[in-house]
């Protein structure tokens, strides 16, 4: 299912990013007997309807025409939200410098979870948390999100 999202990307990028926001996210997930293609957008000062609805009006034709997805499907646009799931290299990238929650799939001095300010975003990510200076691979984080907490 992962596959149908890093097709679709490449498809809509331009039509969004012409709608005059930026492209954060795409999943395709399966919910209960449903499947979702949901598009995630955002833009500085964050977004509303209206740009929900202009690019959906944009991307719908050109995904019905590519036909990427062989089932049906809802197709679902929106924010990512205060607390987006950061998923992509550059997602991590832009939110250098923000406090983040991070899960890793390995323990580090007998955790997997930390929150902390994202010093640096590569293959070696580097996290400031109340205890000091944390550093993990990319490949160890089960999941990572923008921390709207204190």
């Amino acid at each position: 299912m992962a596959n149908v999202a890093e097709r679709v990307i490449p498809l809509i990028k331009d039509a969004v990013e012409d709608c005059g926001v930026k492209l954060w996210d795409v999943r395709y997930i399966k919910e209960g007997a449903s499947r979702y293609l949901r598009i995630f957008i955002d833009k500085k000062g964050g977004i509303d309807i209206d740009d929900c609805t202009r690019v959906s009006h944009a991307v719908d034709p050109i995904i019905d025409e590519a036909d990427p997805i062989n089932e049906s499907y809802y197709l679902e646009v929106c924010s990512p939200g205060l607390e987006r799931e950061l998923t992509r290299p550059e997602h991590f990238a832009e939110m250098t410098g923000q406090k983040i929650r991070v899960k890793l799939y390995k323990t580090i001095d007998g955790k997997k979870e930390f929150t902390g300010i994202l010093k640096f975003a590569g293959d070696e990510t580097v996290l400031e948390t109340d205890d000091g200076e944390i550093k993990f691979l990319q490949k160890d984080i089960s999941k990572a999100n923008l921390c709207d907490c204190d």
